[in-house]
């Protein structure tokens, strides 16, 4: 059996293992399409030989962005760290500036993008970089793509070079450059070596239930993210086949075609599809309307491992054949597993799905711990709410004294590109500083409780996590999005974005008029009732920490309009610039 040591040892070791007819699966028009391993195989190595072809050496950066998840993706990410490249993927929704940064910045010599909107714009700033060419992966009049590298590929002639040059990677050697959405300053540029990301697959996969070599995978979360670019590893290690969903908007209709048996998602997506499940359940009536809400409230109560005792355990049978089947239902009818990253998870999810029957286990990493530190696992007793999980193996954690948590193991990052001060700032010896707080029980389960860079101090000093207060509030239906602020002032204040979808619904219902959102973000009967929201969520804190004031906005917080990264997270530094005015109305008046 191969021992894999490097990133592009996964998919010749399901070859050899499990050899799936369906490896990789894309949705192209109305048609899902699959590769086999061995054509997915074949196909990098083309590759391969046709990027030798070009010239690309070993070091060289190679570009990669797609606005979805695509087999094209695997292929090139393969066929790029076969001959000793690295493969740099650049998230397709940040700004053209943020593209040139990072194209310069990795003196990345070949690009490779997905569709038309990508391309614009990257033609707008192509010209300013070292790119020597662009590939597409839709086919686009007039522009060069990516079968011509299959077709120089074709002849095989060179395979002995391609295969001298796999011979000379070692899993010490950098794989890729990942720079981090960040949610201040300039992206970063993580290194992550072959050994980096192999070594969190293999320490990770005791920790996933799959049926290895029967399990199916729907894939959604940017792939050029760490997070579902180490599960596609995974993946790939235990047969899993993989299929990539059209996009989130679609996600519920591709559920429902592949009846995955796993998905991944960031807490935002899982909020969502919560609230949506509680909105069809507020239209219903009478008995049926009854039921569904008695196991709502069933299902907030959950403890795993029969805590709550027989009598519980009873009704959570009762609940789970008349309601939560047809949660499972929805969401294709096989999934067994749901896997959460990226940032918290609110405990009422935790506690609601996994009533269902369909749990989220709730995991813990960062793009520079490549990514994976902690997971839950309902096995073994490893699954506790508002726990990120147990260490997975080979990993070291301590806390600091600031509560800090610091992380050591394979998993850690080779430092930041180009930038050794940096990475010296975040690094103690082998312990890369997390910037998190948290804190370990006596049993091992990790506990984060706020990032350390987001706590602040009011004027009366009195600090204040706004992480923990802002998810409280999400809890509310009205709420889509909230920041909490007051560093330096005499109190917390919020500013909302509401759920627009839902207010406009809840306005109709009240027979409100109005003439735009605006108007309604304005109305007095409306910020009454989200105050009333606040006032339930202000109950469980303390009084300094207490909202005092809110500020609604009418405009939808997104990753094009600069209040978001990539994967949901809040942009904190762009959004006080954006709001400023707002957020002075709210202290100054």
């Amino acid at each position: 059996m191969i021992n894999i040591t490097r990133i592009f040892d996964f998919p010749y070791y399901q070859l050899e293992k499990y050899n799936l007819n369906k490896s990789l699966t894309t949705k192209y028009g109305n048609t899902w399409t699959s590769i086999s391993t061995q054509e997915y195989i074949d196909q990098a190595n083309a590759i391969s030989r046709a990027l030798l072809r070009l010239g690309v050496k070993p070091n060289d950066k190679i570009a990669v962005i797609s606005t979805n998840n695509r087999t094209e993706w695997n292929i090139m990410d393969i066929g790029v760290l076969q001959i000793g490249a690295n493969n740099v993927p650049i998230y397709p929704t940040i700004s053209e500036t943020d593209y040139e940064y990072i194209l310069n910045h990795s003196e990345a010599t070949y690009c490779f993008v997905s569709d038309k909107d990508v391309l614009e714009k990257l033609n707008k700033i192509k010209d300013n970089t070292l790119l020597k060419a662009v590939y597409t992966f839709d086919e686009i009049p007039n522009e060069k793509n990516w079968k011509e590298l299959l077709t120089l590929g074709a002849d095989t002639s060179n395979q002995p070079e391609v295969e001298t040059h796999k011979a000379n990677v070692k899993p010490n050697d950098l794989a890729t450059l990942i720079y981090t959405s960040g949610t201040t300053g300039t992206p970063k540029g993580v290194m992550l070596s072959h050994n980096n990301l192999v070594s969190n697959v293999l320490n990770s996969e005791k920790r996933v239930p799959f049926s290895h070599g029967k399990s199916r995978a729907l894939s959604f979360l940017p792939i050029c993210h760490v997070f579902e670019r180490m599960l596609i590893y995974l993946y790939q290690y235990c047969g899993v086949e993989i299929y990539y969903a059209e996009s989130i908007d679609k996600m519920a209709d591709n559920m429902k075609e592949i009846r995955p048996h796993v998905m991944t998602a960031v807490p935002r997506l899982y909020e969502k599809v919560y609230d949506k499940i509680v909105a069809k359940g507020s239209d219903l009536t009478g008995l049926k309307k009854a039921l569904f809400f008695w196991a709502i409230d069933l299902g907030l109560k959950y403890e795993p491992y029969g805590k709550n005792g027989w009598w519980y355990e009873k009704q959570l049978a009762v609940a789970r054949k008349l309601i939560f089947s047809k949660w499972k239902e929805g969401l294709g009818g096989e999934i067994e597993l749901m896997v959460s990253g990226s940032a918290p998870l609110q405990k009422r999810l935790t506690r609601i799905f996994a009533a269902a029957g369909i749990p989220i286990m709730e995991g813990y990493g960062l793009t520079e711990t490549s990514p994976v530190i902690s997971v839950n696992d309902q096995r073994d007793f490893g699954f506790r709410v508002g726990t990120v999980g147990k260490l997975i193996d080979n990993i070291e954690v301590k806390i600091a004294e600031d509560g800090e948590i610091l992380v050591k193991g394979p998993n850690v990052m080779l430092g930041y590109y180009k930038d050794p001060e940096r990475t010296k700032d975040v690094m103690s010896g082998a312990y890369f500083h997390t910037g998190d707080i948290g804190e370990i029980s006596n049993d091992g389960f990790l506990k984060i409780t706020d990032r350390k860079k987001e706590i602040f101090k009011t004027s009366g000093g009195k600090y204040i996590a706004p992480a923990v207060i802002e998810n409280k509030l999400k809890q509310s239906r009205f709420i889509e999005q909230v920041i909490v602020i007051g560093e330096g002032e005499k109190m917390p204040a919020a500013l909302i974005q509401p759920n627009i979808e839902f207010i406009t619904e809840w306005a109709k219902r009240h027979n409100i008029e109005f003439s735009n959102i605006d108007a309604l973000c304005t109305d007095q009967r409306l910020l009454d009732r989200i105050q009333k929201e606040i006032d339930y969520s202000n109950k469980g804190f303390g009084n300094w920490e207490q909202i005092k004031a809110f500020k609604l906005t009418p405009d939808v917080w997104s990753i094009d309009n600069g209040q978001l990264t990539p994967t949901l997270k809040l942009k904190r530094k762009n959004i006080k610039e954006i709001y400023k005015s707002l957020i002075e109305s709210i202290y100054r008046s």
